[in-house]
């Protein structure tokens, strides 16, 4: 399921971007692992507003440089690349990580709360 505003699967640079986010908050060997996790991972859909809640991220404004450039796409019907995601853990209050698409989501959001946004998931501890 993806409609005109999603592509079906991410970029290619979108790989490279998350590990570089991912390298921040573990070392480099996990990091290329949850990466692999994300390549191998099938598309699933979740809500705009869920992904914000669960990585308590706050909403950027739509006159952010990035998710301004990411609503004229949205505009001019090119379609975004799918979000990258690291599960959170509930139970140690571990938030979700958009590990590449915060901008995405955000713009996501501006236009309609309740898009399914197309993801990938990796679960935080890959084998």
């Amino acid at each position: 399921m993806s409609d005109g505003m999603w592509k079906g699967e991410p970029e290619e640079h979108d790989f490279p971007a998350a590990e570089a986010y991912l390298s921040l908050l573990a070392d480099a060997t996990r990091a290329a692992r949850l990466v692999a996790a994300l390549r191998a991972a099938d598309v699933a859909h979740f809500k705009a507003k869920d992904i914000l809640r669960a990585s308590r991220l706050d909403l950027l404004p739509a006159d952010n440089p990035h998710v301004a450039a990411d609503l004229r796409k949205i505009e001019k019907g090119k379609a975004l690349s799918p979000v990258l995601l690291v599960r959170g853990d509930l139970t140690s209050g571990v938030p979700l990580q958009i590990a590449d698409g915060y901008h995405r989501v955000c713009a996501s959001y501006h236009v309609d709360e309740n898009t399914d946004i197309p993801c990938k998931l990796a679960g935080a501890d890959p084998a």
